[in-house]
């Protein structure tokens, strides 16, 4: 190892910054960021501008691992545009409920689905020259109380279900595995010797490191001797320079060091400094968003929109111009403030059409935004945000140490990363901005932060909250989220200084978060819309949510949009008929309203390009082309997992096992709403016939008789003897062309259907195999018997 000394290789056991491996010798430094959307600030701001792709939940919508390897080369020239030598990335959890707050970054409820989409996005990450760091081993496919829930697993469930993507990445030689903040079955992820040791590096045989999540090594000797490498950020608080004393004291052997030491150095030497950058490839973000998009419903055919058909189009609902184009992960990625939105783009590219717009409702976002104007003159201002004052005392009367203007409602500072902020000393920090109402009448002022809280407006303090945290418990308050509300009435439209102050004891992270909900004018809005639904011939109705319904360190407490948005539903389709829903979510959700439109279509979370994708899509210029890589069930009793709290011990049981998703439903006999693999596009592809071939591969012919090509995505399912339940083990895609036929083959994989004994894997002698262009359709058709 370079001849490095017991000292230094103890060095790289922890990071040397917060982004950042440590360097003793001549050992380069890996430079990581967070992912899997792009690349993520480390200073967690939003003016650091990034490519933003379709979220996992689309591409798994897309069942394409040509497409997906291609946005991960687009993620990976951007990593090296900004000088990122690793990502952590791709996020190959799994969605077991409906309820799962980071289940936009999730491919698929499907394991195998999960893990042959995750490895082609590591393809196309590391071809360009970026290592790709996969997470989070192992289960955690929830968010609440992520970092001490204790994930109760039986270890056949464990391996067949939730180490299998990871165990497919493998393939692609990651440079490494991200552990999780969670327990399984009694161990930290980042101290569970059953999963570092015995899986990953002695039954896989895998080369690269184990790093922790950031800040998630409770034990650094626990850690250690269970195999983690890695320990971030940096300097370590529980292993860097520490292991050294845990080796000089017989408490870590020689080798396990050199063992962590060399991995680190390894994949340093392998990826720092190594990422070739590219031109910017809109049009395959383009084609990715579209591809995402699925089409569940099209009665009387819609779409595409035909302008002689429907020359009068209204546009109505809260996400036409406020999209969610992701959720609110510390991932989230700084978009372009001029990106189009979609009501910009479909009303220019419905130029030949008299477009109306209503909004109908508000977005019910957890947080509001802050829409202001700020409240000095600064440099670089583009004339909107809050100007944030930075102090290094809580005496808001001296002067501060520095300022800037910030167009964001939730603000967020580590230590290390180049911030303004004092964290290492108490000191405070002031947002102020000017605030002109739309309307008049009643006001809430949402507030919170990781300190005691302050508000003014217009001088006079309205309000005031002293609480205090400490450090340990600064990051639980960050991630909760939670902000007071002070009501307040404006009489009219003047202009308001409204001022923030949050005050702070030091920490490695603080934070501070605003927002400003107007008067309610609900029943105003909803005869707007009714009153442009009635006057047009075709409703374009896209409802959704904000991106902080879809978070980090928190589940959703419903599978139903905001009940404003069903009432605007309900009184829009009561006007016209002719209404198709366009949803803009990232998860599974309660789609019972679906018969009262005639046209249903999931939008997901498109990325950057969602207003160039969704003009195309609406005009016919592309398809629809995603499939459900999710079940939606027909209520919520049907998900085989469905709560997320755990018990009073802190234990959260995977009662259901290998059951998830699409299995669980089908062994219960509960039919979902729309299953996975579902969704059509504008061509009218089928399954002609279906036979094994001499090397046991599945032959398909299929055909279409519309007028225009269209995808196709063929799936084989597969079920075990004495198994009430069918598992994905293959798929092609195809474009079939138009009034013609497609021939393709599938190879069926056999991991799915590996058992785990308890002492090593058991392989059928024979299985029943179901293809289809759906799991429902492929279960319907007669089975082919494949002998092992």
């Amino acid at each position: 190892m370079s001849g490095l000394s017991t000292d230094d290789k103890a060095l790289l056991t922890a990071g040397g910054a917060m982004w950042s491996t440590a360097t003793p010798g001549d050992v380069p430094a890996l430079t990581m960021a967070d992912g899997p959307m792009g690349v993520a600030s480390g200073r967690v701001d939003e003016r650091d501008v990034a490519v933003l792709t379709p979220a996992p939940v689309a591409l798994g919508a897309s069942w394409d691992p040509d497409l997906v390897r291609r946005i991960g080369a687009v993620v990976g020239a951007e990593a090296a545009r900004s000088g990122v030598d690793a990502l952590l990335a791709p996020n190959l959890n799994l969605p077991r409920s409906p309820l799962c707050g980071r289940a936009f970054e999730y491919f698929s409820e499907d394991p195998w689905l999960t893990g042959a989409l995750g490895r082609a996005w590591v393809e196309g990450l590391q071809a360009q020259g970026v290592g790709a760091i996969p997470k989070h081993v192992t289960c955690n496919d929830s968010e609440t109380d992520r970092n001490q829930v204790d994930v109760q697993v039986d270890e056949a469930a464990l391996r067949e279900v939730y180490m299998l993507p990871f165990e497919m990445a493998l393939a692609a030689q990651p440079a490494g595995f991200l552990m999780a903040y969670n327990k399984v079955n009694g161990s930290y992820c980042s101290e569970n010797a059953l999963l570092m040791n015995q899986i990953i590096k002695q039954e896989w045989s895998f080369a690269g490191l184990l790093v922790s999540d950031w800040f998630g090594v409770q034990d650094g000797l626990a850690a250690t001797r269970a195999g983690l490498d890695l320990e971030m950020p940096g300097p370590g608080r529980q292993m860097g320079s520490h292991v050294t004393a845990m080796v000089a004291g017989g408490k870590v052997a020689p080798a396990r060091l050199e063992d962590a030491a060399s991995r680190v150095e390894r994949t340093a030497r392998r990826f720092a400094g190594k990422g070739q950058t590219a031109p910017l490839d809109r049009a395959t973000l383009v084609e990715a968003a579209a591809a995402g998009m699925v089409l569940l419903k099209n009665d009387g055919g819609l779409l595409p929109l035909d302008p002689a058909r429907h020359p009068k189009v209204a546009l109505v609902g809260p996400n036409w111009f406020a999209p969610c184009y992701q959720g609110g992960t510390f991932a989230k990625i700084a978009i372009d403030p001029d990106l189009p939105t979609p009501g910009q783009a479909v009303t220019q590219a419905l130029a030949g059409c008299a477009v109306s717009f209503a909004q109908g409702c508000l977005p019910k976002a957890i947080l509001p935004p802050m829409r202001v104007t700020p409240a000095q003159d600064l440099p670089n201002s583009r004339g909107c945000g809050m100007v944030v004052s930075y102090y290094d005392t809580q005496d808001f009367d001296r002067p501060p140490v520095a300022q800037e203007t910030r167009d964001t409602n939730s603000l967020t500072w580590f230590a290390r990363t180049g911030i303004a902020a004092v964290l290492d000393k108490p000191a405070g920090i002031r947002a102020e901005g000017i605030f002109t109402p739309d309307h008049p009448g009643a006001h809430v002022i949402c507030a919170g932060g990781t300190g005691a809280i302050r508000v003014l407006v217009d001088g006079v303090e309205l309000h005031r909250n002293d609480t205090t945290y400490a450090p340990a418990d600064i990051m639980g308050r960050l991630k909760s989220g939670e902000a007071d509300r002070v009501e307040i009435d404006f009489p009219d439209r003047a202009p308001r200084r409204i001022t923030i102050e949050l005050r702070y004891p030091p920490a490695y992270v603080q934070g501070l978060w605003y927002g400003i909900e107007g008067p309610e004018r609900a029943e105003a809005m909803l005869a707007e819309a009714e009153t442009a639904a009635h006057d047009s011939d075709l409703v374009l109705l896209m409802l959704g949510e904000t991106s902080d319904a879809s978070v980090e360190s928190r589940d959703r407490d419903s599978t139903a949009l905001p009940a404003r948005q069903l009432e605007l539903l309900r009184r829009v389709t009561a006007a016209n008929p002719q209404t198709v829903a366009i949803v803009n979510v990232g998860h599974a959700l309660d789609l019972s309203f679906a018969d009262q439109v005639p046209g249903l279509m999931l939008a997901l979370y498109p990325g950057q390009e969602f207003a160039a994708a969704l003009a195309e899509v609406i005009l016919g210029a592309r398809e629809p082309a995603g499939r459900l890589a999710f079940s939606i069930a027909a209520q919520d009793g049907d998900y085989p997992a469905f709560a997320l709290q755990p018990d009073a011990q802190g234990r959260l049981g995977y009662a259901e096992g290998r059951l998830i998703g699409y299995r669980g439903m089908m062994a219960a006999g509960k039919a979902p709403r729309f299953g996975l693999g579902e969704g059509m596009g504008y061509a009218s592809p089928a399954l002609a016939e279906a036979r094994l071939t001499g090397d046991d591969r599945v032959a398909l012919r299929l055909t279409n008789a519309a007028r225009r090509a269209g995808k196709a995505v063929a799936q084989l399912y597969a079920r075990l003897p004495g198994e009430d339940f069918a598992s994905l083990i293959g798929y092609a895609t195809a474009t079939v062309p138009a009034e013609g036929s497609a021939e393709i083959e599938i190879a069926p994989d056999l991991r799915p259907l590996r058992r785990w004994q308890g002492d090593g894997w058991l392989l059928p002698d024979s299985v029943q195999l179901h293809a289809g262009l759906s799991l429902r359709e492929a279960m319907a058709r007669p089975p082919l018997v494949l002998r092992l």
